[in-house]
């Protein structure tokens, strides 16, 4: 028989396992504590991009509570969660990366780097890492990527709310300095409101300068014309050739 087709019961996740089935098949092969991987931030305009990485205690029969998911969570569940989270993992460090780095570096090879150097910065060493979305090379320890790996995997779940937890009180806390923007409303995303105030304020230092839709605003106060769809799609495919 191909060996390739049999799969050890103790070692595969069953099927309404939860969201630490992972976590447990891995602690039963010998590789925990497992980490989780995620960011926050890729897809908007302005602020940081924040990176976390966060171990559970594999010795916990359910995780903290409240984890989920962060997109599916109210603004004060994600606050409670977060509490939950930093009080009751073995380890948790998040990386903020400022604009001037994405402008200059890249959104892709920023979130890279990010995903290493929060792993990095655990007081523990993990024995595996699952990380959210994507392989990322170079993290010297064995890792998994997972589609929508905050949705089923309990580690990264909680990765995902102190990433987005600590980019929401970034985005507050610059708020009173750019009032004409909403961040605290909207967060830097692209929101109508907030492309409204880009048009008629003008990018701030909080934007990203080499994103599409503020770079046209930029050319557009210049007198310039808006940038050619060749020129976006050479941008977005230099992103993805980077990993």
């Amino acid at each position: 028989m191909d060996s390739t087709l049999q799969r050890h019961p103790g070692y595969t996740p069953r099927r309404g396992g939860g969201l630490t089935g992972y976590e447990r098949v891995l602690a039963r092969a010998g590789l925990a504590p497992v980490a989780g991987i995620d960011e926050a931030g890729r897809g908007a305009c302005a602020g940081p991009l924040v990176v976390a990485a966060v171990a559970l205690d594999p010795r916990r029969r359910s995780g903290p509570a409240g984890v989920a998911d962060s997109k599916a969570l109210t603004a004060d569940a994600r606050e409670a969660a977060y509490r939950e989270v930093v009080e009751h993992a073995l380890a948790w460090h998040a990386v903020v990366i400022p604009p001037g780095d994405i402008d200059a570096l890249g959104l892709h090879v920023c979130n890279v780097a990010g995903m290493r150097r929060a792993l990095a910065g655990l007081a523990i060493r993990p024995g595996y890492v699952l990380t959210d979305g994507f392989p990322v090379r170079g993290l010297a320890v064995p890792a998994l990527a997972m589609w929508k790996g905050d949705e089923v995997a309990l580690c990264v779940a909680a990765a995902s709310i102190v990433a987005k937890v600590t980019r929401d009180r970034i985005m507050r806390d610059i708020h009173p300095q750019y009032p004409q923007y909403g961040f605290a409303r909207h967060k830097g995303y692209s929101t109508p409101s907030h492309m409204a105030a880009l048009t008629e304020h003008g990018p701030c230092p909080e934007h990203r300068s080499s994103f599409v839709n503020v770079k046209g605003v930029i050319r557009a106060r210049a007198g310039l014309p808006p940038v050619a769809a060749d020129e976006e799609r050479a941008g977005e495919e230099a992103e993805l050739s980077y990993g």
